[in-house]
């Protein structure tokens, strides 16, 4: 067998792929406008005004004026068609928000390509068979492509490794390297190569045996006639991370069995996970390691029993001990503001401002449409996203990062041999204990400075 390769990863493309989005009218929407379609059924896109432009933007072609700005503007070599068609029924395109639809019809909105924010690239095996592969998951990598990420992602590095992999060996063709859990973009953000743990799967019944493993652990968290000591026992799977909090825990131990569910806030399309007593049952042990009284917080453990997105942020919040630096979740599991934010048209460009590069008349005019005479601004809006990148909501959300959370072990049974694995991530240096960090000094152990 060939030796494995231990680091992995290609350099992000300055533009993503954009986005395609289709849908197949149904015979209760027969009768509905365009822009009623969209603005009902994908109103998390975007609001009523934003699909107006975005329907009327359809009409805004590029010929002549692109091949004169990518002459120009020699770092745009993307194809000539970028600023064509974006809304099409049935094959033709369409630009009238009126346009009434009937059953049968296929809508789809091409979603136009963006600059996404900066992420790290490189990815570290921990351990890797026929079957499974472990990862070292650096800070500010999403996992699965999601909001502004759809490219600049963990599935996106294994699928382009998976691509090169097989081209070269038939007998990979099988394989579709997908992750089976998530970890917050921000997880483990002392610095860009801080690690965390995790876990993808190789084949369809990897996938498939794993994925079953957590959905196991998590419904039997709902069980009450289950002990702690019982979860520990039944599971396959578990997951143990590090963590500093604000404050000083008193008590050496704490399980936390706080339900999760959601809530409506901007910047977050399809909501915001809090602690909530009508959300589904979860549960955290926590133990402390250290306390630093003098810096008011302390080094603590955490096991989780369940897979609720965001648990150990809305759990150590809850008891009172919020993660350090999480500029997010405060006392009580609840994000810092509730207030809604404003909504504008900037919903109609993708990936960019709408007033940037616009007259001062249009840039202030809420109800403002882009024209085909407006071509050249839109292309200047286009440039200047590439350079600045896509904007950022004005309340945090959860990918921010800035706190200190780092998925540190993972144990499971094998999926196809039932072996136990026990997987190791390096520890960054700020979360080792004082005993960790002398045996360092000794040269003893693995620990992230």
């Amino acid at each position: 067998m060939a030796p494995r390769e231990q680091i992995f990863g290609v350099v992000w493309p300055d533009l993503n792929d954009g986005l395609t989005y289709s849908d197949l009218v149904e015979s209760s929407k027969t009768a509905s406008t365009l822009v009623e379609f969209y603005s009902t059924k994908h109103k998390n896109s975007a609001p009523l005004q934003g699909w107006l432009q975005r329907i009327r933007n359809g009409q805004v072609r590029c010929s002549n004026i692109c091949e004169f700005s990518y002459a120009r503007f020699g770092t745009l070599q993307r194809d000539v068609n970028l600023f064509s068609l974006q809304i099409t029924v049935g094959g033709g395109v369409v630009t009238d928000p009126n346009t009434i639809l009937r059953a049968g019809l296929e809508l789809v909105y091409h979603r136009l390509p963006w600059k996404e924010p900066d992420a790290p690239y490189l990815l570290e095996v921990l351990f890797e068979d026929d079957d499974i592969v472990a990862l070292n998951k650096p800070s500010g990598l999403q996992v699965l492509p999601g909001g502004i990420f759809q490219q600049r992602t963990v599935l996106t590095q294994l699928q382009w490794r998976e691509s090169k992999q097989s081209s070269s060996s038939l007998a990979r063709k099988e394989q579709h390297p997908v992750p089976v859990h998530r970890l917050g973009r921000g997880t483990s953000v002392v610095a860009d190569w801080v690690l965390g743990i995790l876990l993808c799967a190789k084949t369809k019944v990897a996938k498939a045996r794993l994925a079953a493993f957590f959905a196991d652990g998590t419904s039997v968290v709902g069980d009450n006639r289950n002990t702690i000591a019982e979860l520990g026992t039944i599971r396959k799977i578990s997951k143990i991370y590090r963590a500093l909090v604000n404050g000083i825990l008193g008590k050496d131990e704490v399980v936390i069995k706080q339900p999760i569910g959601m809530i409506r806030y901007p910047g977050v399309a399809k909501g915001l996970y809090v602690a909530s007593s009508s959300g589904k049952p979860a549960l955290s042990k926590v133990n402390v390691l250290e306390r630093d009284v003098q810096g008011n917080r302390t080094l603590v453990q955490v096991e989780i029993q369940s897979g609720r997105p965001h648990q150990i942020r809305i759990h150590l919040s809850f008891i009172g001990h919020p993660l350090l630096g999480d500029p997010l979740y405060v006392n009580g599991g609840h994000p810092k503001s509730f207030d809604s934010e404003s909504i504008d048209d900037t919903f109609a460009q993708d990936g960019f401002s709408v007033g940037e590069g616009r007259s001062a008349g249009q840039a202030k005019r809420k109800d403002a449409v882009l024209t085909s005479g407006d071509s050249w601004p839109l292309l200047i809006n286009y440039i200047i996203a590439v350079i600045r990148g896509y904007e950022r909501p004005m309340k945090p959300v959860p990918g921010d990062s800035g706190y200190y959370l780092h998925a540190h072990r993972l144990f499971l049974s094998h999926p196809t041999t039932d072996e136990v694995i026990e997987i190791t991530a390096p520890l960054p240096s700020i979360l080792q204990t004082q005993g960790e960090a002398n045996q360092i000094n000794l040269g003893i152990g693995n620990i992230v400075k």
